[in-house]
């Protein structure tokens, strides 16, 4: 008799596996992380490290949205156990991190782990092991590429989307100005450049610069921006170097106008940098661009603000408390629409069924043939203190910069979906 090779033999014990968990009793125990009570899920947060200041406070922002949700039922009668792993902003770390929740911990799915240098590390191993891969925290296009990697789905607007629209808004604003732009030196500033490139020209940019996140210094790249005559400084930078910028800028005695991405425009988060005395200052008339419902006042953020209350002891309630809280709000919208025995096929599914509408200002955009999250982002224009929203919207899409209607997503069934 022929002895079966070691990759036959594989296949041959992993379909007895397999029919072994269909014939077990409540076969909720056959998929990772699915009990007949909870649902386990794990991510990747910056804890510590450079990019702390700016972000970690996104993972307890979740939490106490799942706390929420698990006081009040839980989805289709599961809670929610969300794990969360320190990678200090370091890819070496962030692989270990997701080996231990993958194969100690064995989650149900990573959601929302956090930059594209860190997720990029472990994206392919993601893909091997068939774990869903939900809502990156990056705008980076690598997490788009559903015929590559058919389990991963992005959540932020692209940095290209981003970078197009806050071009095309300074354009608009002050037709003649000089326009700059200061990235970080991975996909994050080359997405903001290529999108400002796509509004003005490449020959039009007057200035480029770039830094490290390992940087303590941004003295010569703003140097070079002030030497070029930059009017218009387009900035895609975490918050930390976003404060950075405008603070050196302002021991220069120079005050250009500041138009940043939305990873790196949380007025709350800045002010913590720059003092609450001058960002009111510094930060006046500065333009983000945003997806998410943060406008004072609004439906959504005065749900936000009771759920931080109650579940997350207070913590200051900033732009990161509503990213948080809106992961988690569309994670139980894709976990309640996988069904009453999830599986991760039924949860990818539920994603790309492009039946997921989420909680934003423009709509979701997900389907079997796009795992992007927003095509369209909203204006944002800090005023005395308050960052608000200004009515201008935009759609990118093929190199085009379109102006829609935005068209917020109503608060239903206390903020719960499945309800």
């Amino acid at each position: 008799m022929r002895t079966p090779t070691s990759k036959a033999a594989a296949a041959l014990a992993a379909a007895a596996l397999a029919l072994a968990a269909c014939s077990t009793p409540g076969g909720d125990e056959s998929v990772p992380g699915v009990t007949d009570d909870t649902v386990t899920i794990g991510t990747h947060q910056p804890l510590t490290g450079p990019a702390a200041a700016g972000y970690s406070t996104i993972s307890a922002a979740t939490a106490a949205y799942f706390a929420y949700v698990n006081a009040n039922g839980g989805i289709n009668g599961r809670e929610i156990e969300y794990l969360v792993k320190d990678d200090a902003y370091d890819p070496a770390a962030t692989q270990t991190a997701v080996r231990e929740l993958v194969t100690e911990e064995e989650v149900f799915a990573i959601v929302n782990g956090l930059g594209t240098p860190t997720h990029s590390a472990v994206l392919d191993y993601l893909d091997q092991q068939g774990v869903p891969d939900l809502f990156v925290s990056s705008g980076s296009l690598t997490w788009n590429q559903p015929d590559v990697y058919d389990n991963t789905f992005a959540f932020n607007a692209d940095y290209v989307t981003e970078g197009a629209a806050l071009a095309q808004y300074a354009v608009e604003q002050d037709p003649g100005a000089v326009v700059c732009v200061l990235g970080q030196d991975d996909d994050y500033g080359e997405g903001v450049i290529e999108g400002v490139e796509t509004v003005v020209g490449s020959n039009e940019i007057a200035e480029v610069q770039t830094y490290s996140v390992s940087s303590e210094d941004l003295t010569a790249q703003l140097g070079a921006m002030m030497a070029a005559g930059c009017e218009v400084n387009v900035l895609g930078t975490i918050n930390g170097f976003t404060a950075m910028a405008v603070g050196t800028a302002a021991q220069m005695e120079w005050f250009p106008r500041w138009y940043v991405s939305s990873s790196g425009a949380d007025y709350p988060t800045l002010a913590g940098y720059l003092g609450e005395d001058l960002a009111p200052v510094l930060l006046q008339g500065m333009v983000s661009v945003n997806y998410l419902p943060f406008s004072p006042g609004g439906e959504w953020v005065s749900l936000f603000e009771e759920i931080n209350a109650e579940y997350n002891d207070g913590a200051p309630f900033t732009g990161n408390t509503v990213f948080g809280m809106s992961v988690g709000y569309l994670f139980c919208e894709a976990l309640a629409a996988a069904g009453d025995d999830p599986t991760r096929e039924s949860l990818v599914a539920a994603v790309e069924s492009g039946d997921l509408v989420g909680n934003g200002i423009v709509p979701l955009s997900y389907s079997g043939d796009d795992h992007a999250a927003y095509r369209a982002v909203g204006v944002t224009v800090v005023n005395e203190g308050v960052q608000d929203y200004v009515g201008a919207t935009y759609e990118v899409s093929a190199g085009r910069v379109t102006a829609i209607e935005p068209s917020p997503v109503p608060l239903e069934n206390e903020g719960i979906p499945g309800e």
